[in-house]
């Protein structure tokens, strides 16, 4: 069964409704971006939060000292690395938790680069100049079948402009470990849509 993350939750009543409908895990953005959150948000969520739900801190380019703050503050399962981290720097955040490191392709050449990286997951998201994530712009699923053969059975995540009209598709074409969807599921930036929701969630745990 593929996982489910939704990102960007910003509130409680979100993030109650991913669970809800099936949902594996949450991502709590601190990094500049319309979705935003600070620790004692992410906390006071995480705190109402059922048992067995995975917790992902997203960052972009954050000092280590602080990435460790807010995993320690907020209780985070996990951090997702979003900008140019090097395979030093992950490694080094692997220290004290797991790490799940975002890869923006440009190009097929990029994914070689993957191997570079010993974390515990890899997520594929589209490139766009200068924005970091949640753009809503579709990734290359051909390039994304030839990173799960350059990463073997590592676990690979795909992201990048997925939605209930193409989230079937996707994930039958792709086989990814999981999914990461934000802009997708939204009514406005940080405001997640029900039916939009509901609708990309139950798409993926009918199937077989």
């Amino acid at each position: 069964m593929v996982k489910v993350k939704i990102c960007g939750i910003t509130n409680l009543e979100d993030a109650r409704l991913a669970i809800n409908l099936g949902a594996d895990a949450l991502g709590f953005v601190f990094a500049e971006s319309p979705r935003k959150i600070g620790p004692e948000e992410v906390l006071a969520i995480i705190k109402k939060l059922p048992p067995f739900i995975f917790t992902v801190g997203v960052f972009v380019n954050e000092d280590l000292k602080e990435i460790k703050r807010m995993v320690k503050i907020c209780k985070l399962d996990a951090v997702q690395l979003h900008g140019e981290e090097n395979p030093f720097f992950c490694g080094r955040v692997r220290n004290f938790t797991k790490v799940i490191k975002a890869f923006r392709i440009r190009e097929s050449s990029d994914l070689e680069k993957m191997l570079n990286y010993d974390v515990d997951a890899y997520l594929l998201d589209t490139y766009v100049s200068g924005v970091y994530g949640g753009t809503g712009k579709t990734f290359n699923w051909d390039w994304a079948v030839k990173a799960k053969k350059v990463l073997h059975t590592r676990p690979l995540i795909l992201s990048g402009g997925l939605n209930p009209e193409n989230i079937k598709e996707a994930i039958k074409k792709v086989k990814p470990y999981a999914v990461d969807v934000s802009s997708g599921v939204e009514i406005a930036p940080g405001k997640k849509d029900k039916i939009l929701l509901e609708k990309f969630i139950k798409s993926i745990k009918i199937l077989p």
